[in-house]
Order: C-alpha cells, then sequence, then structure tokens
C-alpha cells in the first residue's frame, strides 16, 4: 500500500466520525438545560432587570387593603369639609371657625354633667333626656307599627282598610301634631313624646306591610297544605321572610324620631338638645349651636350603627 492510500486511513482511527446537524443541535442544546439543573433555577440577574430571562417577575406589586382606601377616602373628605368651613367662616366673619369651635367644645364637655337650675344643665342631661323621649316613642311605634305591618300585609281586606288612613296622614309634617298633642296631653313631655310615636310609625308599618306581600305565593300554599295554624305561619314563614324589611323600617324610623325631637323640643322647652340648641341661640352663641349639630348628628349614627348591628346579629339565611 503507498505512502498516499495510508494518510486517510490513520485520520479516520484518529479524527471521529461527523454527525448529522440534527444530532448536533440536540448535543449542543442539551447543554445549557444540564447546566441550569447542576446551576440551580435561575441564572445570573442583570443590573437594572425586573424580570428574569424566562420572563418571571423579580417583585410584585400587591393592593393596598380595602379598609385602608376607606379610612383614606373619609379622611380626605372630612379633611376637605373642615377646609371649606375654614374658608367660609374667614370670608363671611360671623361663622366661628373649626379652631375656636374645638375649643368651646373642649371646654363644654369637660363638665357635661353639671347642675345650676331647671333650665341650666350640661349638655349631657339634655342628651339623656332627649335621648328617653326618643325611647319612650320609638318603642310605643314599634310595639303598634310592627304588628299593624303584619296584619295589613297578611290580609288584603285590612290592607285595602288602612290604605286610605296611612297615605293621608302619612306626608304630614311632625309639627303638625305638636298642637293636638298639647291639646290632648296639655304637657310639653307627653306631647313632645307623641310627636315622636306619629311621625315614626309610618316606616315601620309600611315597610313591614311590603316584606309581607313579598313572600312567594307558593310558600303560603304549601303552609295552606299543610294546614298551619297562623302561628306556626308566622314565626316559620312571616317573620324570617320579612325581618330584613321590618329592620329597614325600623332603621327609617329611628332616624325620623331623633330628627323631630330638637324640633318639638325647641317649641316646648324644657331640658333636651332641642331647648338647649334654642337656648343658645337666645344667648347668641353660634359657637354651642355648631356644637350641637355636630352632637345630634354623631348621636344619630350612633344609633343607626346600633340597629344595624342588632340586624346583623338577628338576621336569617
Amino acid at each position: 500500500m503507498s505512502a498516499v492510500n495510508l494518510v486517510p486511513e490513520m485520520l479516520k482511527d484518529i479524527v471521529p466520525p461527523a454527525t448529522s446537524p440534527a444530532a448536533a443541535n440536540e448535543s449542543t442544546a442539551a447543554i445549557p438545560e444540564a447546566s441550569s439543573v447542576r446551576s440551580g433555577a435561575r441564572g445570573p440577574r442583570r443590573p437594572g432587570a425586573v424580570a428574569d430571562d424566562d420572563g418571571t417577575p423579580l417583585y410584585k406589586r400587591s393592593r393596598a387593603p380595602e379598609w385602608l382606601i376607606r379610612v383614606f377616602a373619609m379622611m380626605c373628605g372630612l379633611a376637605l369639609f373642615i377646609a371649606a368651613w375654614a374658608v367660609l367662616a374667614k370670608v363671611g366673619g360671623r361663622l366661628p371657625g373649626p379652631g375656636s369651635t374645638w375649643l368651646s367644645a373642649v371646654e363644654l364637655f369637660s363638665d357635661p354633667f353639671y347642675r345650676k337650675g331647671p333650665n341650666d344643665q350640661g349638655i349631657g342631661w339634655n342628651i339623656l333626656n332627649s335621648l328617653g323621649r326618643v325611647g319612650i316613642g320609638f318603642g310605643a311605634a314599634a310595639l303598634i307599627g310592627i304588628p299593624a305591618g303584619f296584619l295589613l300585609g297578611r290580609f288584603r281586606f285590612l290592607s285595602d282598610m288602612a290604605a286610605p288612613i296611612v297615605s293621608l296622614l302619612r306626608p304630614v309634617s311632625p309639627l303638625a301634631w305638636l298642637p293636638i298633642g298639647l291639646l290632648v296631653f296639655k304637657a310639653a313631655n307627653p306631647a313632645a313624646i307623641y310627636v315622636i310615636f306619629i311621625s315614626s310609625i309610618w316606616p315601620m308599618i309600611i315597610n313591614t306591610a311590603v316584606g309581607v306581600r313579598q313572600i312567594p305565593q307558593d310558600y303560603m300554599n304549601v303552609a295552606k297544605v299543610l294546614k298551619l295554624s297562623e302561628w306556626k305561619v308566622f314565626t316559620k314563614i312571616l317573620f324570617p321572610a320579612v325581618l330584613p324589611y321590618m329592620m329597614t323600617g325600623v332603621r327609617l324610623s329611628i332616624g325620623v324620631a331623633w330628627l323631630v325631637i330638637v324640633a318639638a323640643e325647641m317649641l316646648t322647652g324644657g331640658v333636651g338638645i332641642g331647648f338647649w340648641v334654642w337656648d343658645e341661640w337666645n344667648n347668641l352663641n353660634v359657637q354651642h349651636i355648631i356644637i350641637a349639630i355636630f352632637t345630634v348628628g354623631i348621636v344619630g349614627l350612633l344609633l343607626e350603627q346600633l340597629l344595624i348591628l342588632v340586624a346583623r346579629r338577628f338576621s336569617y339565611e
């Protein structure tokens, strides 16, 4: 064999045979996979990168809690209200500003239960007396209005009988009932309670009756088939279904009652938040009037929130 033919044979033993292009690609593609398995999940981060090479973000933005957003919105609203109040007091000149009103409120509530005579008592006694009148009038309205609403919603004939009376008396202004109360009871305190009663009874009657009418007729048909007594129908069907409507009427009624007592006490006198506001107006103490306005609003808000908690506690699924 010649030397020329020996060279290819020697090179064949030294150089491996050439592979196909597909096999070469498979071998090169396996290299980074093996290195990634050996080195870990992620490669080195590039400076200023917000995501890895595979698109996975390095961090995620989290949304603020919903309650925090609501609190911030309410604080912004209060700040805007106080700013508008300060500007109005600055421009008008006769309205007390937020600063002086706050100082007067601190002094007023430092001793809210003093007594210096029958018509000179602290704001705490006035609030308690007003709440007592509201409690009596509102309680009497609930004792009569809620059962009346069940009856009007349950029996169509009674509903038709009471419809013209309710439509006629419900739009009457609460203060229009005050002379009637003074004429009948011949005293300011029961007259104010009577005005609260007659003003707060209508929302409870109407909402309770509407709730009874919203009960599906199939429920009542099943009660007839089972021959349930009226007490069973009331406890098992009517009351659980009507409770949301009834509590809505109660909430509306307590708002009306607290609104009416201020106006009624302005006219009847005695001890109460309404009389206290009128007395401060006679003394030209505008700061105390503004404090009374905020006090009435806060007490009304607390009463409504209390009823909301009661409604949640006694709610049916």
